[in-house]
């Protein structure tokens, strides 16, 4: 597996939503499409920001804390007829819990766990190299 890192959220040219996630070595990026509210749900916790009342994430994550679990990790899977796939692992009791999940949510909930993400190394193939992306927009000022 290859630790990933949520690099933003942002907009194609077709204004869809993508997150970008980012090796720890900053080589390669995998842009995953999102949702609009998935987008913002990720885009609250990277802005430091909390909504008035909890979102679909973090009842999620009351209601797993509350019934003694935690978040060991997320695993971004597979990608079968351009749908990715993900799984995310609680720990409960020293028990381990496999979950599905899209990974737009599994994201979502590690970020407001602090869980790392993770990606399957055959992912890799998906990816594409930073550098790469740079050149082409003329900097790397939206990826930030």
């Amino acid at each position: 597996m290859i630790k990933m890192e949520v690099k933003t959220v942002t907009a194609d040219q077709g204004g869809n939503f993508l997150v970008l996630l980012m090796d720890d070595e900053e080589n390669k990026v995998l842009p995953i499409s999102i949702g609009p509210l998935e987008a913002q749900a990720i885009a609250l916790v990277l802005q430091g920001e909390a909504p008035p009342r909890p979102l679909t994430h973090d009842l999620l994550k009351a209601v797993c804390e509350n019934l003694g679990g935690e978040m060991e990790k997320i695993v971004i899977t597979d990608i079968i007829d351009s749908t990715f796939y993900a799984e995310v692992y609680l720990t409960k009791n020293s028990e381990s819990i496999i979950i599905d999940s899209r990974p737009s949510d599994a994201i979502a909930l590690a970020l407001r766990f602090d869980a790392p993400i993770y990606m399957a190394t055959k992912m890799v193939e998906f990816t594409y190299d930073y550098q790469d992306i740079i050149a082409r927009e003329g900097g790397d000022e939206e990826l930030h």
